[in-house]
């Protein structure tokens, strides 16, 4: 890298790590970080209070529907409405139903909490990627949005552990009154954080009549479809994967997410100038990341071994630095100023997937074994890149046309 670059690099980074930008990052990462600890550890915690496994599934499952339901109406709101306040609302809602926690008991008290952490879902992560997307410096939005997935990529690399580690450390209930308070504690410093960040104007498309204002952008959607089928592999590796591992003898399947992790912040810290640099040909990074998620579902369905594990690993970790990033750019790119009904857009069906990744994985599971599985994941990677090639970017010079 030149000493022309190496200015230009350093003045990109300076434009994009302003004062806002940080402190979004870090209660991000506060927030990422309370619902990952939940992840692993409420299914315990429910099934230590003696819920079966179906109620525990529902319970889990509930947050997902309200945020995939809530997301849109939001997108709406934000253009009307400045980031700051639906990201203090979530924080708060967040906060109270994490409290709430200590005394709720199953069945449907608990639905409710997980109800309103759904809530908080829709309303903090959709406001808080549409204010990283209008701050940002239109020439580096794709690198400022890569580095700012790195407040995700960081907590689900540390907190999963980390609460397993508390509530082994401690005897029930004791460990799980910690971890709720400790929760709870992180998410009031991230509402700290974000009262600090400065009010926005709205502008742009807050000034259209109501009526003319979509729930959906559809120049969203192809970037949305391509993401939420990523999120079916995605989805399906973190329910499964652990099962798989174990089977085969790997007493810590952590080492598997954490690999893919340390992939990520690696590639997202040093690599971030590529979502820009590429940002005419986006093939040139989408359709090798797409190749990386065919190689390591294949991979897996022929590993046995955590050495093996650990390659599919940063295969698949190679291909997702930049694929989910790349998509929510495009998603950002082609809906201009009405940036808040794109993401209510793109995350939405994003979440879609996710919901329906372990489902269908599972049934298929059920019916098959873990090799097919991996495969049909090696497949929905097949019908991205046919998607991608054949429907999204056409031909030749009318690529993206119809994004």
């Amino acid at each position: 890298m030149s000493q022309g670059e190496t200015g230009s690099f350093d003045m990109s980074i300076r434009n994009i790590f302003t004062r806002d930008f940080t402190l979004c990052f870090l209660a991000q990462y506060g927030i990422s970080s309370v619902l990952f600890v939940l992840a692993p550890t409420l299914p315990i915690y429910l099934s230590k209070l003696g819920t079966g496994e179906v109620e525990i599934g529902l319970l889990i499952g509930i947050a997902s529907i309200f945020s995939l339901i809530l997301r849109p109406f939001v997108g709406k709101g934000l253009s009307k409405i400045p980031e700051k306040k639906f990201m203090l609302a979530g924080t708060l809602i967040l906060s109270f139903s994490l409290a709430a926690l200590l005394w709720a008991p199953p069945f449907w008290p608990l639905l409710v909490v997980r109800s309103f952490q759904g809530i908080c879902a829709a309303l903090f992560f959709t406001a808080s990627f549409t204010l990283i997307a209008n701050i940002s410096p239109e020439e580096h939005r794709g690198q400022s949005i890569g580095f700012y997935f790195l407040s995700n990529n960081v907590a689900f690399a540390l907190a999963p552990s980390l609460g397993m580690a508390l509530i082994n450390s401690l005897n029930f209930p004791k460990n799980f009154i910690t971890l709720f308070l400790l929760c709870t504690g992180l998410s009031l410093c991230s509402l700290g954080l974000i009262l600090k960040l400065e009010t926005r104007e709205v502008s742009g498309p807050a000034n259209r009549p109501s009526q003319k204002q979509p729930f959906l952008n559809r120049s969203a959607v192809p970037a949305a479809v391509m993401a939420g089928l990523s999120n079916i592999i995605w989805s399906a590796m973190v329910v499964f994967f652990p099962l798989y591992a174990i089977n085969n003898g790997v007493a810590n399947p952590g080492l598997f997410f954490t690999a893919f992790a340390a992939v990520l912040i690696l590639g997202r810290s040093l690599g971030g100038r590529i979502l820009d640099l590429y940002a005419k040909e986006r093939e040139k990074v989408i359709l090798p990341c797409l190749t990386s998620y065919i190689l390591s579902m294949t991979l897996l369905a022929f590993s046995r071994t955590l050495p093996m594990f650990i390659l599919a690993a940063i295969i698949w970790g190679m291909g997702n630095t930049f694929l989910y990033p790349m998509f929510l750019t495009i998603a950002l790119d082609r809906a201009g100023a009405d940036r808040g009904a794109a993401l209510g857009t793109f995350l939405a069906i994003a979440d879609l997937g996710v919901g329906i990744g372990p489902v269908l994985m599972g049934l298929i599971l059920n019916w098959t074994s873990y090799r097919v599985m991996f495969l049909c994941l090696s497949s929905v990677g097949v019908i991205i890149f046919l998607y991608f090639q054949f429907f999204v970017r056409r031909q030749g010079g009318t690529a993206y046309a119809d994004l």
